[in-house]
């Protein structure tokens, strides 16, 4: 019997239980209360809310638009679908980069008005004292190291991120400063397998990975690619398992046809 499946609520005490006993994490991106409730009765670990409702529900070219008003807007919507998963919200660009004060004030908004379990930053060092306060606070913070979409400006490429020693170097250290200050997990986006794996082994603390190889505690995709709702997205690392773009755009085409042709509604479906 998996950890996961035996416990009414999962939890942060949950999460490391099972990254002890080797049990694989599974977490989904997840925005409204609908395919949350879904993802919920599915079984899923964490549903995240990501920053990435700035591109797949927004159309925007990049997460950094997004608000912590609509941040909270999303988290809200999904709270109000699970019973059992373990929620995260992102804490969205220019939320908490400027200093530990603004931090610590929006990591209790998203808390007090959304009802989540935690919040999500990016950064290493340079956010310490953020997660030090928001830790202290009493709030849950999972890290996100590697490929940091808010800070795509300055990477200047989606890229594979810490391939060089520099930058490897220095997230090898970046995890042990989020470890230190309190973190309860780290999310590794598209670094080298083995650097993965690397630290993953070294961490008390689980590893989520995406694009970060098999050896990660745990993975996470974007609902919106894992289902093939978009499809011009194709990375390596992405498994799509279902085709939703194709078959709803062939339910919706049949919905047209039928409305044109006065087969919907028939006789039983009218009062």
């Amino acid at each position: 019997m998996s950890i996961s499946k035996e416990v009414k609520k999962v939890t942060t005490h949950t999460l490391k239980n099972m990254k002890a006993s080797g049990e694989k994490i599974s977490m989904i991106t997840a925005y409204d209360y609908s395919f949350a409730r879904i993802f919920d009765h599915a079984g899923i670990d964490i549903i995240l809310v990501g920053d990435s409702a700035s591109n797949v529900m927004a159309g925007n070219e990049t997460t950094l638009p997004i608000t912590l008003d609509h941040m909270i807007y999303h988290a809200q919507s999904v709270l109000r679908g699970i019973d059992r998963c373990f929620v995260v919200v992102d804490l969205p660009f220019g939320s908490y980069q400027s200093n530990s004060d603004i931090a610590l004030a929006s990591a209790i908004r998203i808390m007090k008005e959304t009802g989540a379990h935690a919040i999500k930053l990016e950064g290493g060092e340079e956010v310490i004292d953020s997660v030090k306060r928001i830790v202290s606070a009493g709030i849950p913070v999972m890290g996100h190291l590697g490929l940091t979409p808010q800070s795509i400006y300055k990477f200047g490429t989606y890229s594979v991120r810490a391939k060089e020693d520099a930058e490897a170097n220095k997230l090898r250290k970046d995890v042990k400063f989020l470890e230190k200050a309190g973190c309860f997990a780290i999310v590794l986006e598209k670094i080298p397998a083995d650097l993965a794996k690397e630290v993953t082994r070294e961490l008390k603390i689980p590893t989520i990975g995406i694009g970060a190889g098999g050896d990660c505690d745990g993975q996470v995709l974007v609902m919106h690619d894992l289902l093939g709702i978009n499809t011009e997205f194709k990375p390596r690392f992405l498994r799509q398992y279902l085709n939703m773009n194709e078959q709803i755009t062939g339910a919706v085409r049949q919905y047209i046809s039928d409305v044109k042709s006065k087969d919907f509604p028939n006789k039983n479906e009218q009062y």
